[in-house]
């Protein structure tokens, strides 16, 4: 997916330049020196030098290369400046989300000043720091962590008094009343889930995130879903997990999944990630997916389609979303509002072949 590599050369180069002290004036890398960091063509990294070069982070002179600017744009610089700020970028379905954000803001004359947390609250301090000191017009923000206590309240209540407009997209804060976009996370736990009763099952079974409020979303639609056909077990065997050990849940939790298997038909997964790794862990174990054990996911990713076994899932609307999170932004922007407009798409069920009919 090189075509949205460009946006993480332009993050990293900002922070290569303050990690290295970088000052105006200072010869910045070459093309030819950033393709080999970062493996891509020169088309790519061509993008990103440009898109550095109208924040007025760099400047480029024929004959004579690149060099660094006067640092980010900032509001008095007269340019219309947006930051989005997501947890991740370079995978899954966030590529599809930023630039779908990116595309509304450009056809309407705004910059886009992109963070990254990797899902880490102090990652998100230093990106609404940074945003704030630039003066951004307006925020676009993935929160971390979004079912744990957050310490960075009291950024989000100056941008508040300051009135500065922030829409949050996938999920919000419980005591945030910002805008927020996101698919009906509820609705898609509980379709997902009601597919597997009437495929057969009664004995379901799931893995969600703990310290995410979409996982207790789709938790919350995979237990309505379950009390609806009265069953009265599904609780009981329910696997929490914190994003942080993601990586290594197959490894360290192995004999706890592999009870939930025997006792259960079925299982729904936070999203469709864990769904292909327990795609994967259970072909190393010999179990049969959908014969042995049925699995579904949530967010249709692009490997959803072309993992071993086609995953059932639900279809988040990754570009769209981002769409409509740029436009809501730019509407709270135009009409110098801060009050809540909240846009919850529908979840659409995706049928392949993860769920055996019983």
């Amino acid at each position: 997916m090189e075509e949205y590599k460009y946006l993480t050369i332009v993050e990293w180069a900002k922070n290569y330049i303050a990690s290295e002290h970088l000052k105006p004036n200072d010869r910045f890398l070459t093309e030819k020196e950033l393709c080999s960091i970062h493996g891509v063509s020169r088309q790519t990294v061509r993008q990103a030098l440009m898109r550095l070069e109208s924040e007025n982070v760099i400047s480029r002179v024929r004959g004579s290369g690149t060099f660094v600017k006067g640092g980010m744009i900032s509001a008095q610089d007269n340019v219309k400046n947006i930051g989005v700020i997501s947890t991740y970028f370079s995978d899954y379905i966030f590529p599809h989300i930023v630039t779908g954000i990116e595309r509304v803001l450009n056809e309407n004359g705004y910059a886009m000043q992109l963070a990254i947390t990797h899902n880490q609250v102090t990652e998100e301090t230093q990106a609404l720091q940074t945003m704030i000191a630039h003066g951004v017009q307006g925020l676009i923000v993935e929160p971390s962590k979004s079912a744990l206590p957050n310490p960075n309240t009291e950024l989000y209540m100056q941008l508040k008094k300051n009135n500065v407009p922030l829409v949050f997209f996938n999920a919000r804060y419980p005591w945030s009343d910002f805008s927020c976009v996101a698919m009906d996370d509820v609705a898609a736990g509980k379709l997902v889930t009601d597919h597997l009763f009437e495929c057969g099952h009664k004995k379901i079974s799931g893995i969600f995130a703990l310290d995410d409020i979409q996982g207790h979303k789709r938790y919350s639609g995979f237990m309505k879903s379950c009390l609806e056909h009265e069953s009265q077990t599904a609780e009981n065997d329910v696997m929490w997990f914190s994003t942080t050990e993601k990586k290594t849940l197959f490894q360290y939790r192995e004999q706890k999944i592999l009870e939930i298997m025997k006792n259960y038909t079925a299982i729904v997964c936070y999203n469709d990630n864990l769904a292909i790794k327990l795609l994967q862990f259970c072909k190393e174990h010999g179990i049969k997916v959908p014969d042995d054990i049925s699995v579904v996911g949530i967010d249709d990713s692009k490997m959803s389609s072309i993992c071993d076994v086609p995953l059932t899932t639900i279809r988040h609307p990754h570009s769209r979303l981002g769409e409509c999170a740029a436009e809501t932004l730019l509407k709270l922007v135009r009409t110098h509002s801060t009050a809540p407009i909240d846009t919850f798409f529908p979840p659409e069920l995706i049928i392949r072949k993860s769920v055996k009919r019983i």
